[in-house]
């Protein structure tokens, strides 16, 4: 930390200058114990002022925008070390008490009560007999346009600053989308990713941050072989007053000769010899013999960039999506037994409490993270076809070890379906390396007749819902069969096995009577005829 101040406003208690009489003070001020007590901010410094300087400017912004407001500020400077070869990152911490100060320096309520009225101005009861209200808060620091106008007030002083230093770099408190430029943003880190990155252990944040980057790199590269292709097309035409079309090669080393007549070494005119070959060449592959056909080609790759664009920055948001999903499952299957081992509330309950009390964290945790799976879709066969795939090679790709093992339709015959099923699930498990030491199976069933499960293992009802575990190989089950039905499909046309997937469906009985059953329908399914 290379600086640490509090600025107040003029009505705050001089004593409130003291970081623990004020954060001690406000934590007094909250009746409830779980109340949110701080807005925090995370606000990046320019590398291309001082230290001094980006200090000066923090304390000017906060007291233009914050402090003005009445607002108390709690700011320090971080110069964390920058990695080999990175870019050094010196921002500021900013912590603000939500409830505002009084005139006398007493602290204020946060919101307050506006009650709904009926037509006649009446106040409204509830169910239970309660006055319906809305909670406002008494302040405007809580809402997105008071902070979008912070950002901008922050990026305009900084502006400010690089003219006054004759600087021609710029920020911008926008979106890379509400800019128009088609980027794709890296998604934030954090200090402990970035320890981890720093030792070589790669991370999944990481390696999305990697992917962006070159892909953004890609684009950029493709969009300025496509801004040179269209200056020399410029140029080129406007030298050429030919009736037809001119022939591309013949202008081409026009343009070269043009560009040797300027070189100033002869180091630049071998490298412009270099680029005609490599123009010429790729020219020929796509079958570009005039002008006309350059400038069609080049305005159809214009265009599928921006459509590349676009469809790549839909990936990086499902990804990110995908990945936090299989985060908040690992989340919930951590969490589950603490809430799962909360005590019977018996005699005063004091055990319950207790337990409660110890546990509070991790309790409020499973419940957010709960809200947040029941609101996601997930998993197995709540995702989209797409949303699977995309799980299916991020699975195979990240998992420890994975494996996928079948029963075919003579075994199912043969036996019966559920000892089919502990039969492929035991070969699923032998397929493993390294060797699990326990498994998880879904649902209440660990043996059929003539198989049973012979690791050691443990049976989760609705499993998927429970362990990261499951939910990944429900996915690999589910999308190796629908792939495995796809090829049936192409197979044996008639029986629309790409359309039910093999399940029970009216469509499928339908065609199995009009056609009978093919060579890989097992013979108890008829039973169901």
């Amino acid at each position: 930390m290379a600086h640490s101040e509090i600025l107040l406003p003029p009505h705050a208690p001089p004593e409130y200058a003291d970081r623990q009489t004020l954060w001690n003070a406000v934590e007094k001020a909250e009746p409830h114990p779980q109340a949110q007590l701080a807005y925090s901010f995370d606000i990046a410094l320019q590398n291309e002022f001082s230290l001094e300087e980006n200090i000066a400017l923090a304390r000017q912004f906060l007291s233009e925008q914050f402090v003005s407001r009445g607002m108390i500020c709690d700011f320090s400077v971080h110069l964390p070390d920058k990695e080999d070869g990175g870019i050094a990152n010196p921002h500021f911490h900013v912590m603000c008490p939500i409830r505002p100060l009084k005139e006398n320096g007493k602290w204020d309520a946060k919101q307050h009560r506006v009650y709904v009225l009926d037509e006649n101005g009446n106040r409204i009861r509830d169910e239970a007999g309660n006055y319906v209200f809305n909670a406002v808060p008494t302040t405007d620091w809580g809402r997105p346009e008071t902070l979008e106008e912070w950002r901008k007030a922050w990026a305009d002083l900084c502006n400010t600053r690089f003219a006054e230093k004759g600087l021609l770099c710029r920020i911008d408190h926008r979106s890379y989308e509400r800019q128009g430029i088609k980027q794709l943003p890296t998604i934030h880190e954090g200090p402990a990713v970035r320890q981890m990155e720093a030792r070589g252990i790669r991370t999944d944040k990481g390696d999305l941050n990697r992917w962006i980057r070159a892909t953004n790199s890609m684009l950029r590269s493709i969009k300025q072989k496509i801004s040179g292709l269209m200056a020399w097309l410029t140029e080129a035409k406007e030298k050429l007053q030919a009736a037809q079309s001119p022939d591309l090669a013949q202008a081409l080393s026009s343009y070269y000769s043009v560009r040797n007549a300027g070189a100033y070494s002869q180091k630049a005119k071998v490298g412009n010899l270099k680029r005609y070959t490599e123009d010429f060449a790729f020219l020929e592959s796509k079958g570009i013999f005039t002008i006309d056909q350059l400038h069609e080609f080049v305005s159809a790759m214009n265009s599928k960039v921006f459509d590349l664009n676009d469809s790549t920055k839909a990936k990086a948001a499902q990804m990110k999506k995908l990945k936090d999903l299989i985060r908040l499952a690992e989340d919930y299957t951590r969490l589950k037994p603490i809430v799962d081992a909360i005590p019977a509330k018996g005699g005063f309950g004091k055990k319950q409490e207790k337990y409660k009390a110890e546990h509070d964290s991790e309790i409020r945790q499973f419940y957010a993270v709960k809200r947040k799976l029941d609101n996601a879709g997930l998993p197995g066969k709540k995702l989209t076809p797409k949303q699977r795939d995309i799980l299916y090679d991020l699975i195979r790709e990240k998992a420890l070890a994975w494996a996928v093992a079948w029963a075919d339709e003579k075994e199912i015959d043969k036996t019966d379906i559920l000892s089919a099923r502990m039969k492929a699930m035991q070969l699923a498990i032998d397929g493993l390396s390294p060797k699990p030491d326990f498994a998880l199976i879904d649902g209440n069933r660990d043996r059929g007749r003539t198989s049973a499960i012979t690791a050691p293992h443990r049976c989760l009802v609705k499993g998927d819902s429970l362990s990261a575990s499951i939910a990944a190989a429900s996915i690999l089950a589910k999308v190796s069969r629908d792939r495995y039905m796809t090829e049936a499909a192409a197979q044996y046309p008639a029986y629309g096995f790409d359309r039910h997937k093999g399940y029970g469906t009216r469509l499928h009985y339908q065609l199995l009577r009009e056609h009978g059953p093919s060579p890989i329908h097992r013979r108890t399914f008829l039973k169901n005829l």
